[in-house]
């Protein structure tokens, strides 16, 4: 084949035609499970902040502030146990953090599990039950009487991690948010 700009432009092109085919298979091909493994976390999550339920219906979802958030309702029986909303904070050190918070229906909360975030291994991921006991000091609490702020700032309830202050506000902005959210919900 001689070298000529218009062979060269047809065989850039096959290239590229072969790569794109390649890449989009391979994200067929790992679309579902990827959908089913996020779903998998999501399902443990609302287990893991709830308390124990027959079945959970399908979530509300609400745009706040330019993000989506999702409001479960558990029930048992025709009776709600408790609500599972999926909730986000901007203001982590490291970006957006989200997090699962389940409430009772009176409004206490029963728990929090980190779904993602990007905060300083070591520092700011201790929001993790994993990695600290920083937010077991949620559960059990009312945000009516419990102030979701931080304390070192005056301005609530919950004592920071050391060393992280920016990441605990971040979580307890979360929870704040889940809160105003089921509240707004229930109405």
């Amino acid at each position: 084949m001689k070298s000529s700009l218009k062979n060269m432009v047809m065989v850039l092109f096959l290239i590229t035609l072969i790569y794109s085919a390649a890449i989009g298979g391979i994200y067929e091909l790992t679309k579902d499970p990827i959908d089913a493994a996020k779903q998998a976390k999501t399902t443990a999550a609302i287990s893991e902040v709830l308390p124990s339920f027959d079945r959970v219906e399908n979530p509300e979802v609400r745009d706040v502030d330019g993000d989506k958030m999702k409001i479960y309702k558990a029930v048992t029986g025709n009776e709600i146990t408790g609500y599972a909303i999926e909730t986000f904070s901007k203001k982590g050190f490291g970006g957006t953090i989200r997090i699962m918070v389940g409430f009772k229906p009176d409004g206490t909360i029963c728990g929090t599990s980190v779904i993602s975030h990007s905060e300083t291994p070591g520092l700011g991921d201790k929001i993790d039950k994993s990695k600290s006991d920083f937010s077991r000091q949620f559960e059990g609490k009312n945000p009516a009487t419990f102030r979701l702020g931080v304390k070192k700032d005056g301005a609530g309830d919950v004592d920071a991690i050391t060393a992280s202050t920016i990441s605990s506000r971040a979580f307890t902005d979360a929870v704040k948010r889940a809160y105003e959210e089921m509240k707004s919900y229930i109405k």
